[in-house]
């Protein structure tokens, strides 16, 4: 294997990081991978780097049969120490692309400087709003979704599921904001209470208490890695499981966190525009190419880790290496010559996925272990609502 990964992050994470292959010759494709890989988020930033290297070992070691060095580096959940590093990577490392970011605030933070280098970035999960709509930019590409999204099909399905008080929980950050706007998009009922804690906070018996006194008959959460967990552990044992039912995206309800959470989860719907059960052969041997390497099923993040590997490989090989062609390497990787693990896939004009979304639910399967089953299709090549400011076209 020609890959050569190494890190800018703490000693912990540098010994985890295997380096293989050759000295870096002056042809090897330089990726900066930087991601939340501390703090209560780590386990997001831990899938989606996993992901992305097994996105590469499916390639070979390769990206478009170019050697490739991949600089792993921890964004340490601060938007200032991940602007320095990524200005550390472009203008020390001068990467050819960018990539990583789980947080939208981190992805605002470290935008500027990577659209003034020209470096493409593909996203791996941040989908901000700005970056969708006015501010859309040809150096960035999401290969994840808009943030609104996945909160605009649980939305519907709440809806369509006839509840008549939605009580609403999101962090106070720009993916928080978005998140709600999503679900209010297409839930259009009466909201009990509407919530925004730190994204720090990890205790929420202040909000656990609102909750129960808003006489809400459902509660939809956004709550990203330890949040989430801390939160569906405290809201089963509250007692409030008993009284209302719960929804959340994908990423509130994913593997991770089901593992951490175990039994409460049981029955909880979600909703995704990617699940382990999708019946694609790539999403197949990602699955259990995942599996088998890291002995835990794959979540979301790092099915969007896989992607943007795949997708750069295709982009790479498009161009025959030619990075400094940016003009050709941009229009390859929109034209995104790649088999999705969610399937079908396409960027709208914006540079946002134009794809279909899923209703999940928290089962025990024939193993008997506590995971998600795709139950229905909610939305069919559904596109953001932020595209039209786009200037893009």
């Amino acid at each position: 294997m020609t890959v050569r990964l190494r890190s800018l992050a703490s000693a912990a994470l540098a010994a985890a990081v295997v380096l293989t292959g050759p000295a870096v010759a002056s042809d090897t494709v330089k990726v900066g991978l930087l991601s939340t890989l501390s703090g209560p988020g780590a386990a997001l930033g831990v899938d989606i780097r996993d992901g992305f290297a097994l996105g590469l070992q499916h390639s070979g070691g390769l990206l478009g049969g170019q050697k490739v060095e991949v600089i792993v580096a921890d964004d340490q959940f601060n938007p200032e120490a991940a602007r320095q590093t990524a200005e550390r990577l472009i203008k020390r490392d001068k990467v050819d692309f960018m990539t990583g970011v789980v947080f939208s605030n981190i992805m605002l933070a470290v935008g500027q400087p990577i659209f003034q280098s020209k470096t493409p970035y593909i996203s791996t999960n941040a989908g901000p709003s700005q970056y969708a709509g006015e501010q859309c930019n040809p150096y960035f590409f999401n290969v994840a979704w808009q943030n609104d999204n996945l909160h605009e099909a649980v939305g519907k399905t709440v809806k369509d599921k006839g509840y008549k008080k939605v009580a609403l929980l999101a962090p106070n950050y720009p993916a928080g904001k978005d998140a709600l706007t999503g679900f209010k998009r297409y839930y259009t009922g009466p909201v009990a209470l509407e919530l925004y804690p730190p994204l720090s906070q990890l205790d929420f018996g202040a909000e656990l208490s609102q909750i129960r006194a808003s006489g809400a008959d459902a509660l939809y959460i956004f709550m990203p890695g330890g949040l989430g967990v801390n939160f569906i552990k405290q809201f089963v044992g509250a007692g409030l499981a008993k009284e209302m039912a719960l929804f959340g995206p994908g990423f509130s309800a994913d593997e991770d966190v089901i593992r951490a959470v175990g039994e409460p989860m049981l029955g909880m719907f979600n909703a995704s525009q990617w699940a382990h059960d999708l019946p694609n052969a790539a999403n197949k041997r990602f699955v259990a190419d995942f599996q088998k390497t890291h002995g835990r099923m794959p979540t979301l993040y790092a099915s969007q880790g896989y992607d943007a590997a795949r997708l750069l490989d295709a982009a790479v090989r498009d161009v025959k290496g030619r990075l400094d062609d940016k003009e050709a390497l941009l229009k390859a990787i929109k034209n995104a010559r790649f088999e999705s693990v969610r399937g079908a896939f396409k960027f709208n004009t914006n540079q946002f996925p134009i794809q279909d979304y899923y209703l999940r639910t928290v089962v025990k399967d024939a193993q008997g272990r506590l995971t998600n089953k795709t139950v229905g299709t909610v939305f069919k090549n559904h596109a953001d609502a932020y595209a039209a400011a786009c200037s893009m076209r």
